[in-house]
């Protein structure tokens, strides 16, 4: 695994995701969606947690499967999308009495859709440093 591929598209990722929450949580869907509470930790865990989502997608790309373009990422993406999305949700069903099947469809499918995005992002990085 080259190490400069895996941090600088890993960061990408993790800047993507943050700017694609955001876009999905924080204005497109803001009234569907509960908003976190307001405090000076909540924007850095909310950083740190897309940070990490963009490592973990750029450690499967250059250490497990070699993806180097925004097609194949876009792919990949959305199947890790997809079952992260479910993992998350199930959960969410069984734990958290507000949340109804349909938000939960929801956010699978948004989760499908920043994944690939992500993957798209971090498939182009990596590729474009060689």
């Amino acid at each position: 695994m080259k190490t400069k591929n895996f941090l600088v598209s890993g960061i990408s990722g993790g800047i993507a995701d943050f700017l694609l929450g955001w876009l999905f949580y924080g204005i497109i869907f803001k009234d569907t969606f509960p908003q976190p509470e307001e405090s000076s930790n909540t924007m850095l865990m909310i950083f740190l947690g897309c940070m990490t989502f963009g490592l973990f997608m750029a450690y499967i790309f250059t250490k497990w499967a070699n993806i180097t373009t925004a097609g194949a990422g876009i792919k990949a993406g959305a199947t890790i999308g997809l079952f992260i999305g479910l993992f998350y949700n199930f959960f969410g069903l069984a734990m958290t009495p507000d949340l109804t099947m349909q938000l939960a469809a929801l956010d699978v499918g948004i989760s499908i859709v920043m994944s690939a995005l992500i993957g798209a992002v971090v498939g182009a990085v990596n590729g474009k440093l060689g």
